[in-house]
C-alpha cells in the first residue's frame, strides 16, 4: 500500500471519527431543546396573536364608523384593504427568515413592531389630541398587520422545527394544535374583548390586547435556550432565478446520459445538506440543464457564477416548489367555501327566524358552532382517528398529508349540499306562507344553518392542518417559512375567488336580489358544491401524480 492511499485512508478515518462526535454531541442537544416543552411556548404565543387580531377585526368597522366618522362603504374598504394586508404581509416575514435571520429573530422583531402599533393604537384611543387622527390610527393599524402578519409563516415552521425530522406524528399534532389555537383565539376575541370594547369602552379593551401582545414577545423570549434554530440559507428567490437565468443560459446543451456528471457543489452548509430530497428527479428536466458544467461557466478568475452553473439542489429545490403548485392551487377554492361564513352564510341566517326564547340572535353568532366543531373535532382526529388510521394501514401518521387534505375537500361539498337544501326548504316555507316578494325572515329556524358550519369545521381539520403539515413536510429546508407562507396566501385568494363568483352571478342571474325570498340562494350554493366536486377531481389527479420527497 502506497503513502498516498495510507493518507487517504488515515483522513478518511478522520473525517468518520469527526462526524461520529458531532452526532454524539447533536444527539445530547436535541435531548436538552425543542419537543413539546418549547412549542407550547411557540403556540401559546400564536393564541395571544390572534387574539390580538382578531380583537381589532371583529370590531373595526364599528370603531371606524364612531371614532372617525367613516361612512359604511369607506368602513368596510378600509377593513377589507387592512385585513388583505395582514395575509400579504406573511410572504415579507417568510422571506426575511429564510434569507437572513431565521425563525426566531424574525418573530422577536415583528412581534416588537406589532407591539410597537398596538401601543400606538392605543394612545390614539386615549389620548383626545389623536382620538379623531386617520393618520396615526392607520399607520398603527399597517403596523399591527405588518407585525402579526410577518410572524404567522414563521410561528408554524418554528414550531415545527422543534421535533424530529422522522417525527412525522408530533409534527402533525402540532400543526393540529397551532390551528386550534387559531380558533380558541378568535372565539376568546369574538366574545370577551368585543364585550369589554362593548362595554367598558375602546382604551380598555385595545389596552387588553396590548398588554397581550407584549405578553406574547416575553413568552416567546422565555423559552430561547430551550428551543432547536435553523440558520438561514439564503434568498430563496434568488436561488430560484439563478436556476431559471442558468438553465435558459444553455437552452441549447443537451443533457449527459450520466447524471452523475451534474454539477453538485462541495461542502454545503449544513442547513442545506439536511434536504434528503435533493436526489434528481425526472420532472421538469429542461431546468437540470443549470448545472450542466460547461466551458464557459469559468471565469479567468476560476470563480464560479452561480447565475451560470447551479447545483443540483438548487435545481431540486425549485422542482420542489413547482410540484407544491398545482395542489396548493386546489387549496384555495376550500378557503372560498369557507370564507363564506362570513358572508353568504350570514346573509341567509339573516332571513331566518334568529329567536332562541326571548333573545333574538345574530345571524354571524352561528359561525361560533364552526369554531366549536374544530375544536371537539381537531383532538378527536389527534387521539383517535391517527391511532385507529396507523392500525389499520400500518403506517405513520394513518394517512398521508394529501389523503388528510382531501378529505376536507369532500367535507366542502357536503358543506355547500347542506347550505343548499337548507335554502330550498327556506324557499318553500317563504312560497308557502306568501312570503316571497316581501322582504322578511322567514319563519324558519336559523338553527338549521349548524351542519353546514359544522361541516366547513370538521373541513378544516382535514385540509387547513393537513395543507399546514404538507407544505411543511414537502417543502426544500431552506424555504419551509416561504411554502407555509403561500398555504396562508390561499386564505386571502379564497376570499377574492367568493368575490368574482359573486360578481359573476349578480350580473348574469337574478339569483342573489335584496330581497332573498325572491331569489335563488340554494342555486348560488349548488354552484360551489358543483365547483368543489370539480376541484376534487382536479385535486385527485394532482395528488395522485405528486411525488414526494424522499426523507
Amino acid at each position: 500500500m502506497g503513502l498516498a492511499e495510507e493518507a487517504r485512508i488515515s483522513l478518511l478515518a478522520a473525517e468518520e471519527n469527526q462526524n461520529e462526535n458531532i452526532s454524539s454531541s447533536t444527539s445530547v442537544l436535541k435531548q436538552q431543546t425543542g419537543g413539546w416543552k418549547a412549542s407550547s411556548l411557540i403556540l401559546f404565543t400564536e393564541l395571544c396573536v390572534c387574539i390580538v387580531i382578531f380583537g381589532i377585526l371583529k370590531n373595526l368597522v364599528v370603531y371606524l364608523k364612531t371614532e372617525l366618522l367613516e361612512d359604511n362603504v369607506t368602513a368596510a374598504t378600509h377593513a377589507s384593504t387592512w385585513l388583505g394586508s395582514y395575509f400579504l404581509a406573511p410572504l415579507i416575514g417568510a422571506y426575511v427568515s429564510d434569507s437572513y435571520w431565521g425563525n426566531y429573530l424574525t418573530i422577536m422583531s415583528f412581534c416588537v413592531i406589532n407591539f410597537a402599533g398596538m401601543v400606538t393604537f392605543t394612545l390614539s384611543t386615549s389620548l383626545s389630541i389623536l382620538k379623531h387622527s386617520s393618520f396615526f390610527t392607520f399607520f398603527s393599524l399597517y403596523m399591527i398587520s405588518l407585525g402579526s402578519g410577518s410572524i404567522q409563516p414563521c410561528l408554524s415552521a418554528f414550531g415545527a422545527d422543534q421535533f424530529d425530522t422522522a417525527d412525522r406524528k408530533a409534527k402533525a399534532s402540532f400543526f393540529s394544535w397551532y390551528y386550534l389555537s387559531i380558533k380558541i383565539g378568535l372565539v376568546f376575541s369574538s366574545t370577551v374583548i368585543l364585550w369589554i370594547q362593548d362595554n367598558y369602552g375602546w382604551t380598555i379593551g385595545f389596552s387588553i390586547l396590548t398588554l397581550l401582545s407584549g405578553i406574547a414577545c416575553v413568552g416567546l423570549m422565555a423559552g430561547s435556550r430551550h428551543y432547536r434554530y435553523c440558520k438561514p440559507s439564503g434568498s430563496p428567490f434568488t436561488r430560484i432565478c439563478q436556476v431559471i437565468v442558468a438553465a435558459s443560459r444553455k437552452y441549447k446543451l443537451d443533457l449527459p446520459e450520466d447524471y452523475s456528471l451534474l454539477y453538485q457543489e462541495k461542502g454545503e452548509p449544513a442547513i442545506v445538506q439536511d434536504n434528503k430530497g435533493s436526489e434528481r428527479t425526472p420532472e421538469f428536466s429542461f431546468l437540470d440543464k443549470a448545472a450542466i458544467v460547461a466551458p464557459s461557466d469559468f471565469s479567468c478568475t476560476d470563480a464560479l457564477s452561480p447565475w451560470r452553473l447551479c447545483t443540483m439542489l438548487q435545481v431540486e429545490e425549485l422542482k420542489s416548489i413547482l410540484r407544491l403548485l398545482p395542489v396548493w392551487a386546489t387549496f384555495i377554492l376550500f378557503a372560498s367555501v369557507s370564507s363564506q361564513e362570513s358572508s353568504v352564510f350570514v346573509e341567509q341566517g339573516m332571513v331566518m327566524d334568529r329567536h332562541f326564547g326571548s333573545l333574538n340572535i345574530p345571524a354571524a353568532s352561528l359561525s361560533s358552532f364552526n369554531v366549536l366543531a374544530v375544536v371537539v373535532f381537531a383532538p378527536i382526529y389527534d387521539k383517535i382517528i391517527v391511532p385507529v388510521a396507523c392500525r389499520i394501514t400500518k403506517t405513520e401518521g394513518g394517512m398521508s398529508h394529501l389523503q388528510r387534505a382531501g378529505i376536507g375537500l369532500l367535507f366542502s361539498i357536503l358543506a355547500m349540499l347542506s347550505a343548499t337544501i337548507v335554502e330550498t326548504k327556506r324557499l318553500q316555507i317563504a312560497s308557502d306562507e306568501g312570503l316571497t316578494h316581501q322582504n322578511v325572515a322567514v319563519p324558519m329556524s336559523v338553527f338549521w344553518q349548524i351542519p353546514q358550519y359544522v361541516l366547513v369545521g370538521i373541513g378544516e381539520v382535514f385540509n387547513q392542518i393537513g395543507m399546514l403539515d404538507f407544505f411543511y413536510d414537502q417543502a426544500p429546508d431552506s424555504m419551509r417559512s416561504l411554502c407555509l407562507a403561500l398555504s396562508l396566501l390561499t386564505v386571502s385568494l379564497g376570499s377574492y375567488v367568493t368575490s368574482v363568483v359573486l360578481t359573476v352571478v349578480n350580473g348574469v342571474t337574478r339569483w342573489i336580489p335584496e330581497n332573498l325570498n325572491e331569489g335563488h340562494l340554494d342555486r348560488f350554493f349548488l354552484l360551489f358544491a358543483g365547483l368543489s366536486l370539480f376541484n376534487l377531481v382536479v385535486f385527485a389527479y394532482c395528488a395522485s401524480r405528486y411525488r414526494y420527497k424522499k426523507k
